[in-house]
Order: structure tokens, then C-alpha cells, then sequence
């Protein structure tokens, strides 16, 4: 086995300003240049079941006890964990979109933060002297607006769409049989005389 010398080592981690600034945005640009990242969004679209096999209502049948449905809603999550990811997604932007005021509350602090991207990259921007980093001006925009989000009720829409979403996915997981899913035998048994 080969020892290594990490002691001669050498480098500048630090990139030159002209290359930070060149980055499209930096923080607030959205690339998925990390691996994992890409591969589970890759994952997850591939993962995606038909919608009408996951809305069609003749697989839907209420259980006739209550043992096969912990296994029946294991199942169902595991098999349409994609299709339960847009339910979600489409929960938060039905509550976005009816919610004005959260509406108002978003627009304003992703426009700050928009401003704040492009007031970056002709100069930064210094308060009595003292330069601010960009991450220190969107720790400021998420200060001032938490209020904001406060008064909007956006505690409220948080826990609304946890709740909607977990009623609506148990709802389906619990009712869904696959077609694998037998159907268990009922047995009566008659008394005997």
C-alpha cells in the first residue's frame, strides 16, 4: 500500500470576483448542479404513475376490515409516491393562489431578493461604511418579511396544506387496491345443532 504526502499540497480556494459575480445570479439562479439532486428529480419524474390509473374509480373499494389497510396504504405510497408529490404541490399553489394576501406577501420578498440580485452585480452594497454580503442583504429580506408572512396567515396555510395533503393521500392510499390484491375470503360459519 502507497502512503500519500498531503503536505505538499497547494491552492487558492478563493474564485476572482469577476467569476463570482459571472455566475448568473449566484444564490438566487436555480441549477441542479448537484448530483443527488438531479438524479432524484430524474427519479421522480420516471416514478410518475399514469393519472388515470391513479384516479380510476373502479379500483376503489372500501376494505371489509380494517387488517389489510396499513399494508394497503404502504403499498399505495410506495407505488404512487410521485403522483402523491404533485397532489401535495398542487395543495400549496391552490392555497397560494387563494390566498391573496400570501400571494402579495411571496411577490414582495422574491422581488426584494430580485432587486437585491441585481443590485449585486453593478456594485455592492455598503450601510455607514460597511460592505454587505449578499447572503447578509437576503437574511435582512427574510427578517423584515417574516412579519410580513405573519399577517398573511402563512403559519396557518402551512399547517392547512399538511393536513389537506395527509387527508387527501391516506384517503386515496387507504381506498386504492391493486390488482394483485386479492380479495380475502369471508368465512361464515354456521352453527351446528
Amino acid at each position: 500500500m502507497e502512503k500519500v504526502d498531503f503536505g505538499s499540497l497547494e491552492g487558492n480556494i478563493d474564485t476572482p470576483e469577476s467569476q463570482q459575480l459571472s455566475k448568473k445570479g449566484g444564490i438566487m439562479s436555480l441549477t441542479l448542479s448537484n448530483t443527488s439532486a438531479r438524479e432524484w428529480l430524474s427519479r421522480t419524474r420516471e416514478g410518475i404513475k399514469p393519472w388515470g390509473e391513479f384516479i380510476s374509480t373502479s379500483k376503489f373499494k372500501v376494505p371489509k376490515s380494517i387488517t389489510p389497510v396499513p399494508k394497503r396504504i404502504v403499498k399505495n405510497i410506495e407505488h404512487f409516491q410521485s403522483n402523491y408529490l404533485f397532489v401535495f404541490l398542487g395543495l400549496v399553489l391552490f392555497c397560494v393562489l387563494t390566498s391573496p394576501l400570501l400571494l402579495v406577501a411571496i411577490a414582495a420578498c422574491l422581488g426584494a431578493c430580485y432587486i437585491i440580485n441585481i443590485k449585486n452585480q453593478e456594485k455592492k452594497l455598503s450601510i455607514m461604511g460597511k460592505e454587505l454580503s449578499v447572503s447578509q442583504q437576503y437574511g435582512a429580506v427574510g427578517l423584515c418579511s417574516f412579519p410580513l408572512f405573519w399577517l398573511a396567515g402563512a403559519g396557518s396555510a402551512v399547517f392547512w396544506i399538511i393536513g389537506a395533503s395527509f387527508f387527501v393521500i391516506m384517503l386515496h392510499a387507504s381506498f386504492y387496491t391493486h390488482t394483485e390484491e386479492g380479495e380475502e375470503v369471508d368465512l361464515v360459519m354456521d352453527e351446528v345443532v
